[in-house]
């Protein structure tokens, strides 16, 4: 992968861990650097969703290493949840784009309204008024009318929302599979040409599913 890029990468509470690891595995094999905060509940899914025992964004960072070997090019700048003060809280700093991944409607919210008590919060409301990507990757279903609420007006004020909704042209194998799938997405919407799925070619043999009875 020959992209080069900076980043900041979050972490929020919500289910599908897989989408955050993932997407740090191919960005550890891109040239580049990126912050990172997870918050403490992300760190409390990522540890029931992979059965580890990781207790902070640095730990998540070795044990996707650990897991997939990538080829390390990225160099990652870890940042504490509560730091309110941080260097990416603020917009004299720069940075090409944010995401959340996986997005809890709860930081959804947050983001929403402005309020930002936490650094998730603040990096986010900082892309949006420095005009910077921001993409939101949520994971909750069914949505209720505040939180489709809640992306609508996120997406008026600038954001990207990419619900963690993998296809299945690609035919996939695995569970990781699907994760890239997310990943991919994210990078594209970053500005990012990384391919880690197969693109859909109608031309291709295998594109064409299996037979189904209905």
């Amino acid at each position: 992968m020959n992209e080069k890029c900076k980043l900041v990468v979050a972490m929020a509470g919500a289910s599908g861990s897989i989408y955050a690891a993932r997407f740090l595995r191919a960005l550890m094999e891109m040239d580049g650097e990126s912050w990172i905060v997870a918050s403490p509940a992300s760190v409390r899914v990522f540890q029931e969703e992979y059965k580890t025992s990781v207790t902070n964004a640095e730990e998540i960072l070795e044990f996707v290493g650990t897991l997939w070997k990538p080829k390390l090019q990225h160099r990652f700048h870890v940042r504490s949840y509560g730091d309110i003060g941080a260097d990416i809280a603020s917009g004299s700093n720069t940075w090409e784009g944010m995401v959340v991944v996986p997005c809890s409607m709860k930081t959804a919210a947050s983001i929403r309204s402005g309020v930002t008590e936490n650094l998730i919060d603040r990096a986010a409301d900082v892309s949006l008024k420095e005009r910077r990507k921001l993409v939101l990757v949520p994971r909750e279903t069914p949505y209720n009318r505040i939180h489709l609420q809640t992306m609508l007006e996120l997406h008026d004020a600038g954001a990207i929302v990419l619900p963690a909704s993998p296809g299945f042209y690609q035919m996939p194998k695995s569970l990781d599979d699907l994760g890239d799938f997310i990943a991919s997405r994210i990078f594209k919407l970053l500005g990012k040409e990384v391919d880690l799925y197969p693109r859909w070619n109608p031309e291709t043999p295998k594109s064409h599913g299996t037979n189904l009875i209905l």
